[in-house]
């Protein structure tokens, strides 16, 4: 018997070779490729008949301001720009059991309520397992179709005959054709799959929601050329010991990819957090040594986090730095610039730096707030509870300007906030009543106010 030919792929970037190869040319990672079975693709016949594709102007193509479909979940709704786009395709990515499909399905409970003909496809789940979970989230207010079916084929002549507006896909790693001859979750049947799905969205109008497996690196399972197909990639994430999620978008074609969503997990499903500052702040210490609030953003939205260090003589040669919740590296670089401009020997200190919360912030504006903090601890003086800080901090000790810094302190002052040690650049633009601004220029002045 002839043997059967195969191709390798890379899994990063989709690239084809007919080789295995240590190093993938296109995006240079290394073992990446995967051998996968050559795909069967169906060639045109001479009595196929083929449509003329004429090009369109600009000018003619028209936009409608109701394209937009809004889900009922505002902070869903947030991270998508604005709404469902019709003929979207939008991949959900996250850890097993984050609660990707708990939020979909919450959608879907929001939009058929709308009379709108929804379609939730399930490739891991029975009916019976989905209207269980379906159950735990309250009665939905419209009916809801279900369909646990894996063959992509068989799908199409469902999707053909009821015309959905929106359908869900969960997940794409046990979607398979019949065309291609490798097994369910391969990079051959996934790209096949969602190029498939991509054709249905795109040609019929249907908004289509995408399942995605995550690997143990965080990223989603199978070819990275999957998440350039796509219109949106979402991706949940939150830690299996805290109660709240959050829906981050890294790509988004219709709106903005630096928006969040807060979401918090309770027996009946995801609740909404409308005020993520104050759900972070919750059992802060009052007047401790080392604890600092700090107003950092995300996308448009205002979130005040708590800082907190500890800073305490070292027993060892070398000394010990810990963060959580920040960059590791940047917490070297600001201590080092403390010992540096200020003379305080942080080389015999261990220095633990948290983000309170779970959180995890890389704005360059926490690192006033982490040089706050440390000194703190290091002088064992407590900070006003009714203070707060935010700035970006140089090598040569300066304070530098960081953006939206009037959106922060307006949040600071509807948050009850009293003082804010600030940027002095940004100081000079700032005009607010109710609360004492500092502006400061370099970090020997923030050594004075402690």
């Amino acid at each position: 018997m002839a043997k059967a030919k195969s191709v390798f792929f890379c899994k990063e970037c989709g690239y084809e070779s007919s080789k295995w190869l240590g190093q993938c040319p296109g995006c240079k990672s290394w073992n990446s490729f995967v051998e996968e079975p050559v795909v069967k693709r169906v060639t045109a016949t001479t009595n196929t008949r083929i449509t003329k594709a004429e090009p369109e102007s600009l000018s003619q193509v028209k936009t409608d301001e109701d394209e937009r479909k809004l889900t009922g979940i505002h902070e869903f709704d947030r991270v998508l720009g604005g709404g469902i786009v019709k003929g979207s395709l939008v991949l959900v990515g996250g850890d097993p059991g984050i609660g990707k499909s708990t939020l979909l399905l919450q959608m879907c409970k929001q939009l058929v309520e709308k009379q709108c003909k929804v379609l939730y496809i399930s490739g891991e789940e029975s009916l019976r397992q989905i209207k269980m979970r379906a159950e735990r989230l309250g009665t939905f207010g419209g009916d809801l179709l279900l369909l646990s079916e894996t063959n992509l084929n068989l799908i199409e002549e469902v999707i053909g005959r009821v015309q959905p507006e929106i359908m869900i896909i969960d997940s794409i790693q046990t979607m398979y054709k019949e065309e291609v001859s490798a097994s369910p979750g391969s990079v051959s049947q996934v790209r096949e799959s969602t190029g498939t799905l991509m054709h249905i969205a795109k040609g019929m109008g249907i908004t289509v929601f995408i399942v995605g497996h995550v690997t143990k690196e965080g990223v989603v399972a199978g070819p990275r050329v999957l998440e350039h197909m796509v219109d949106t990639v979402l991706y949940f994430e939150g830690e299996n010991t805290a109660s709240y999620r959050i829906l981050r978008a890294v790509k988004n074609r219709f709106g903005s990819t630096n928006e969040i969503g807060v979401f918090e997990m309770r027996n009946t499903g995801l609740v909404e957090v409308s005020n993520p500052s104050e759900y972070m702040l919750k059992g802060k210490p009052e007047d401790e040594p080392g604890s600092v609030v700090a107003a950092s953003m995300e996308g448009t939205r205002t979130i005040l986090v708590e800082v907190q260090a500890l800073v305490c003589q070292t027993n060892f040669n070398m000394p010990r730095r810990t963060a959580a919740g920040t960059d590791y590296n940047r917490v070297n670089l600001l201590m080092a610039v403390l010992e540096k401009r200020l003379g305080i020997q942080m080389s015999f200190c261990d220095a633990y730096i948290n983000v309170a919360g779970g959180m995890k912030i890389n704005e360059p504006a926490l690192d006033l707030a982490i040089i706050l903090a440390i000194l703190s601890s290091y002088k064992n003086k407590a900070v006003g509870n009714k203070t707060i800080a935010f700035g970006e901090v140089g090598l040569t000790g300066e304070v530098r300007a960081v953006s939206m810094a009037e959106q922060r302190v307006s949040d600071a002052i509807k948050m009850g906030y009293e003082t804010c040690i600030l940027p002095y650049v940004n100081r000079e633009s700032i005009k607010a009543n109710g609360i004492n601004l500092i502006g400061i220029k370099n970090i020997r002045e923030l050594m004075n106010l402690l």
